[in-house]
């Protein structure tokens, strides 16, 4: 049971962040600073979250959080870096910018943040969380982008881990596609989900059990974690379900006007 613990959530407002801020926020001993780009929902629980509306796309925004966060409690128990978005697209565009800005979401921040804590911590003792997810470990057709970010932050925090001080634990979460508002933001133009989707309160609810065990990792999905060993013993098997995804993409792709030759 997590209790009386200092926490800052990012990514709290929607999907699996606000499933995991009603967990957290159920018990009244935690103080939770909830932190997303948008705030309409978190005002809905009691004094015990504090809503903090902020873009962790920078340096200067990551660093209004911890000084809010030690204004606030002092000393921070639990980090969890859960913001990040994706996109759906054909890559078919020149565009440094927004390849940049998904990085600063997704990569930049979450690897500064912890530097941050870190240097917060000085010592004591802490759990830094992020959310990695399971596109991260394996490429989707149409979220090359995205799946680049999830790839980069899957490679550091395996390196992290081999200087990490006793003093942090570090949690991993790596969700499949999960039924919220990440669809929505991935493309305005409706398309057809991964297989298989998961629901935000199981991936939640998971995530919350790991942090009170500080487990390193965690695969809400079984599904996710048995392909993991059905692919490498029988390759036909993941060749055959990337096909199928790919048809999906080519429908999407028919359907904004544009073709993929394979």
């Amino acid at each position: 049971m997590i209790s009386s613990k200092n926490i800052v959530l990012t990514g709290a407002d929607s999907g699996i962040g606000y499933e995991v801020l009603k967990l957290l926020a159920a018990d009244k001993s935690n103080r939770i600073l909830a932190v997303d780009i948008n705030e309409e929902r978190m005002h809905l629980f009691c004094d015990n979250v504090i809503p903090f509306k902020c873009d962790v796309s920078s340096k200067e925004a990551v660093d209004s959080i911890f000084e809010k966060a030690e204004e606030l409690f002092g000393k921070i128990d639990i980090f969890y870096a859960n913001a990040g978005y994706p996109y759906y697209e054909v890559f078919d565009y020149v565009d440094w910018d927004r390849t940049k800005r998904m990085f600063e979401t997704n990569v930049f921040s979450p690897i500064y943040t912890y530097q941050k804590y870190r240097e917060h911590l000085d010592g004591r003792e802490g759990h830094y969380a992020m959310t990695v997810s399971a596109i991260g470990k394996m490429a989707m057709p149409g979220f090359a982008t995205y799946s680049a970010s999830k790839f980069a932050l899957e490679g550091w925090q395996q390196g992290i881990r081999f200087e990490n001080p006793k003093n942090i634990k570090l949690t991993c979460l790596y969700p499949i596609a999960t039924d919220t508002g990440f669809f929505k933001a991935a493309n305005e133009v409706e398309f057809e989900k991964p297989f298989p989707v998961q629901s935000p309160r199981v991936v939640a609810k998971k995530m919350v059990a790991a942090l009170e065990k500080g487990k390193k990792s965690v695969n809400p999905s079984f599904l996710f974690s048995l392909s993991g060993v059905l692919f490498t013993v029988c390759p036909p098997i993941k060749s055959t379900y990337l096909a199928l995804e790919k048809q999906k993409f080519n429908r999407f792709a028919k359907k904004i006007g544009k073709e993929i030759k394979w």
